[in-house]
C-alpha cells in the first residue's frame, strides 16, 4: 500500500494514477491506462517493484476487445 505521485505518470508507461484510502484508512494507489503489449506491462511491473510498492491486483478492462483482435 502506497501512494504514487500523480506527475509520475510519465515514469509508469502513461498511466493515470487515483489516489484513495482503503476501508482501514490506509494509502492505496491505482494506475490505469492502455499498455501496448506484454512487455510494457513487464516493465511496469518492474518500476513498481524496484520503488518497493506491493501490486494488489492487476486487471485488464477490455479483455473481450484485445481477444476478439486478430494477431
Amino acid at each position: 500500500l502506497g501512494w504514487i505521485d500523480p506527475d509520475w505518470s510519465d515514469r509508469l508507461e502513461g498511466m493515470s494514477v487515483s489516489l484513495d484510502t482503503t476501508d482501514e484508512n490506509q494509502p492505496i494507489c491505482t494506475l490505469e491506462g492502455e499498455l501496448i503489449d506484454q512487455a510494457a506491462l513487464v516493465g511496469l511491473l518492474t518500476s513498481l517493484y524496484e520503488l518497493h510498492l506491493p501490486v494488489l491486483s492487476v486487471t485488464c478492462l477490455n479483455c473481450q476487445q484485445i481477444i476478439g483482435r486478430e494477431l
